[in-house]
């Protein structure tokens, strides 16, 4: 299931963004000491103890009335809402000032968990500083500092500690599909198309769906639920801060899929920004299908989807193994065959290999071509079994990983390709050194 959400909130220049960077171990949102820099909501993800969470950057709240000001305060409570967590930043240096209160205020109205973070806290500031924050209403302040990481793992504690569990999907046997893409490929279109209803808005007007809209669709026994989501433009295009959230929740959505529908436009061609949107697929491990949308628009010969079908490998080429489609979600043109694809690639995304078979498999494919040798030592390769599936994840059991070239672990999922299809879903291969107690085994 989709991970859940901690927004941290502050006045301008009390560290929020480089406590970001510190919690998701990434130096991903802009770190100035000018107040205002930190604009829109930069998100990330954070795992800590076997639990993940989304995590998202502020900007700095003033509560002033100028465009700017009000614009990053439309996009805090846009984070309000969304998160399950508020981490309230604020800086121990200077003691808790009016724009603290005031915000503390505003957070003890949303009725979420609040920590209060004591930002800074490092040169022999301490408890005593920091005590001056238990007015604020807000309980104990967490004391950190996010330049160099003290306190971060007790208060990654405390969030874990106030996170809800992972809900459990209503009907395991309903089959999750997310329809991700730029805005105006046709995700909506195709949604209705499928449904034999106009259950979604469609407009030409492109990031008409704001948010991710479920739709059970059942046919021939079998019940797909289909999520329509907002269209994800590249960040400079994004004007409506209401559209940060509606990219995170299509991110939060493929997360989700059992299966993910990448629409691309057949007028456009593979862009830039479709290639990073299949990207969130493909690292969410999910199976997936490029559909190409509006087929009917182009002029065509005998060769067309041929070529077509080229150039999107040659684009694509991380995507090697999703099946093509060719689609008009406007005429309905092949647009039952998504049915079809979807079953297959969700069949072949939940394969299981018997460790038996992999190893046959795994003999051979070393007998026509040896593990590769590295300043005079070579690899050995013991053993592989499967250890998960959704996406089909295996572990090689080897006697130095770092002998293990990715080149040598692509022909070895080329191999399991070949022999077992996969088609339509990411491979997962991990090295693992083996133990003595194996080696003795």
């Amino acid at each position: 299931m989709s991970h859940p959400v901690v927004a941290i909130v502050g006045r301008p220049n009390v560290g929020k963004s480089t406590l970001f960077n510190r919690l998701i171990r990434k130096r991903l949102a802009i770190e100035e000491s000018t107040p205002g820099v930190t604009r829109d909501r930069i998100y990330g993800r954070v795992e800590w103890t076997g639990r993940e969470f989304w995590l998202i950057d502020t900007g700095g709240l003033t509560f002033e009335e100028d465009n700017i000001s009000r614009e990053i305060l439309r996009q805090v409570r846009l984070a309000l809402d969304e998160a399950q967590v508020i981490l309230l930043v604020v800086d121990v240096r200077t003691g808790p000032v009016a724009l603290d209160v005031e915000m503390a205020a505003l957070l003890r109205k949303t009725e979420k968990h609040v920590i209060l973070v004591a930002n800074k806290a490092d040169s022999g500031i301490g408890e005593a500083s920091a005590a001056e924050f238990y007015r604020m209403g807000l309980g104990e302040p967490s004391l950190v500092s996010s330049a160099h990481g003290l306190g971060t793992g007790d208060l990654l504690d405390k969030v874990i500690a106030l996170l809800p569990e992972a809900e459990m999907p209503s009907d395991e046997d309903d089959l999750g599909i997310a329809v991700i893409g730029r805005p105006n490929v046709g995700k909506s279109s195709l949604v209705n198309r499928l449904a034999g209803v106009e259950r979604v808005i469609v407009s030409d007007i492109p990031g008409t769906t704001r948010d991710a809209i479920d739709l059970l669709i059942e046919r021939e026994g079998r019940r797909y639920k289909f999520v329509d989501t907002a269209g994800i433009r590249r960040k400079s295009k994004v004007e409506e801060s209401v559209e940060y959230y509606s990219i995170l929740r299509s991110m939060r959505a493929a997360e989700d899929a059992d299966v993910v529908l990448m629409l691309l436009d057949a007028a456009e061609g593979v862009t830039e920004q479709d290639k990073r949107i299949a990207g969130i697929a493909h690292e969410a491990g999910r199976a997936l299908v490029l559909v190409v949308n509006k087929w009917d628009k182009l002029e065509k010969d005998d060769k067309a989807m041929d070529d077509y079908r080229e150039n999107i490998r040659r684009e694509l080429a991380y995507l090697s193994y999703a099946p093509i489609l060719f689609i008009s979600a406007l005429t309905g043109q092949r647009v039952q065959r998504v049915f079809e694809l979807v079953d297959y690639v969700a069949e072949q995304h939940a394969l299981r290999v018997s460790t038996g078979k992999l190893n046959d498999l795994l003999s051979d494919a070393m007998a026509v071509t040896p593990p590769p040798t590295k300043k005079g030592k070579q690899l050995k390769i013991y053993y592989m079994t499967q250890v998960k599936v959704k996406p089909p994840t295996f572990a090689v059991f080897v006697n130095e990983p770092e002998l293990a070239h990715f080149s040598y672990m692509r022909f070895i999922e080329n191999r399991l390709r070949e022999s077992y299809g996969f088609e339509g879903t990411p491979l997962r291969i991990l090295v693992r050194k083996r133990t003595k107690k194996e080696e003795g085994a």
